[in-house]
């Protein structure tokens, strides 16, 4: 009698994701999942935030607020690359049936997760025009995407 064989549940990170298509998502979900990214990040920062002014204080003035700034950054910069790394999802972009892959298919390399974040950080501080280059960009990818090849991909469900 065979044993059947366990699914991998999570893929590694060098593992190609074979089932996923090479095909960029459509812009609507991809910005749907941007919102709910928002809300779910809304939360995220609020529980960070009160961490970090009961352990340290007030952070309204002078160099705790650039400190309190900086913290937050890396806290959500944490999250995502940590998503991104794990699986390529977040939990807004599996909702969607979203996927963030490299060129190869593979989930994208550390330094990559980690180059994504600060290029989207700062696209979304230039009045996000790093996501709104989407509208004009060939293949409808956002900026980041676009200059460090990767691509959000449908996700099989």
């Amino acid at each position: 009698m065979p044993i059947p064989a366990s699914p991998d549940p999570v893929p590694q990170p060098n593992q190609a994701l074979a089932a996923t298509p090479a095909v960029t998502a459509p812009l609507w979900p991809r910005f749907g999942a941007l919102v709910y990214e928002g809300v779910l990040l809304f939360g995220v920062v609020f529980l960070a935030s009160w961490v970090f002014v009961v352990t340290i204080g007030d952070a309204t003035h002078g160099t705790l607020r650039l400190v309190h700034s900086a913290y937050l950054a890396t806290v959500v910069g944490v999250y995502f690359v940590y998503c991104w790394r794990r699986t390529g999802q977040t939990l807004p972009m599996k909702t969607w049936g979203l996927r963030l892959i490299a060129t190869d298919g593979a989930i994208i390399p550390l330094w990559k997760a980690i180059a994504r974040y600060v290029l989207a950080l700062l696209g979304l501080l230039a009045a996000a025009a790093g996501f709104l280059w989407a509208f004009v960009d060939r293949d409808r990818q956002f900026l980041h995407d676009r200059l460090l090849g990767t691509r959000i991909v449908r996700a099989p469900i």
